[in-house]
């Protein structure tokens, strides 16, 4: 039996419409929670609205990841930084984003939201390249280029690091007690049991194993630079603006179709497929029904869905 349970990467889609908003779905926005950070991707006009219905709230929401600089994508940025500096939610705030996102961004909160008497507050505009952007003790982020319409486009890769699962029955069996003899282990100590037998931690830990791979696409107008990105993922979220009927006018304003996000996500072996930035010209079903021609599992998602990214190798034996 495996002795632990790799973290969770936990999505909440605060937003799913494409371009504009419909009466079920807001703009782009979801929310990454992972230990006790917390990653907003995307800020569509609204989000804070979506952030109190959810339940979230503002708390702890320091980084915002933005995938590019289209005005669904970054607008409810004004309302949500006004609305932390008045109160006073948050003292700093990191925007991640491409020269280009960020530019559009500080026009935005420096000419509007802090123009004249408006409270200010410390704003961080972080440009990103290809590579890791952040990183802690347990957590990864990269960003990976994008082609879209404009420059700077990115995606992210959310890594948990690689652990070694601690193997209980292996420790039952050599005597180790439960408690901090086996943290102790799980650290890489070695320890000494009462009867004086050294136990090494190789003796009572598996195989190095990935934790949890989140690959996030905001708009993207081709796949084939995605590829390796995605591959081996344990969830994949991307657009799907349009369906194969109308796979011409996708690529001519730099979106996918439901069956390119689909065959991606089959091409790259993804365990899980969520896509959203959904037309309000398709109901969601009919986009789902396309992806699942390639993917079967693919899921369209709705506005304040949760979802959690967990690669099923990593998770605890059930017996």
């Amino acid at each position: 039996m495996v002795g632990w349970v790799a973290d969770v990467i936990e999505l909440i889609f605060l937003g799913t419409s494409a371009s504009a908003p419909s009466i079920e779905r807001g703009l782009s926005a979801t929310m990454l929670l992972h230990r006790d950070q917390r990653f907003l991707i995307d800020c569509g006009e609204g989000t804070q609205r979506q952030l109190l219905l959810s339940g979230l709230g503002f708390k702890k929401l320091d980084k915002v990841l933005l995938t590019h600089g289209h005005l669904d994508h970054i607008l409810g940025l004004g309302g949500l930084v006004s609305t932390f500096a008045r109160w006073e939610a948050l003292p700093t705030l990191t925007i991640y984003g491409g020269p280009w996102a960020l530019d559009r961004v500080g026009d935005l909160l420096g000419r509007v939201v802090f123009r004249g008497d408006e409270p200010e507050m410390h704003v961080t505009y972080q440009p990103v390249e290809p590579g890791p952007i952040w990183t802690s003790e347990h957590l990864t982020v990269s960003a990976f280029p994008v082609s879209h319409r404009g420059r700077g486009c990115y995606g992210y890769c959310f890594q948990e690091e690689t652990k070694r699962p601690f193997l209980v029955e292996e420790a039952e069996r050599l005597g180790v007690p439960a408690g901090p003899e086996r943290r102790r282990l799980v650290a890489g100590e070695p320890i000494t049991l009462a009867d004086g037998r050294v136990i090494a931690p190789e003796m009572v830990l598996g195989p190095q194993v990935p934790g949890p791979k989140l690959v996030y696409v905001g708009d993207a107008g081709r796949t084939d630079d995605l590829l390796e990105v995605a591959r081996g993922a344990d969830a994949l979220v991307i657009e799907a603006t349009y369906v194969d009927s109308e796979a011409e006018m996708a690529a001519r304003f730099g979106h996918l179709t439901a069956r390119q996000a689909a065959e991606l996500a089959r091409d790259a072996g993804v365990g899980e497929l969520y896509l959203s930035h959904v037309s309000r010209r398709y109901p969601g079903k009919v986009v789902q029904a396309e992806a699942r021609q390639v993917f079967p599992g693919a899921v369209v998602v709705q506005d304040f869905d949760h979802v959690r990214v967990l690669g099923a190798e990593k998770a605890e034996e059930q017996s």
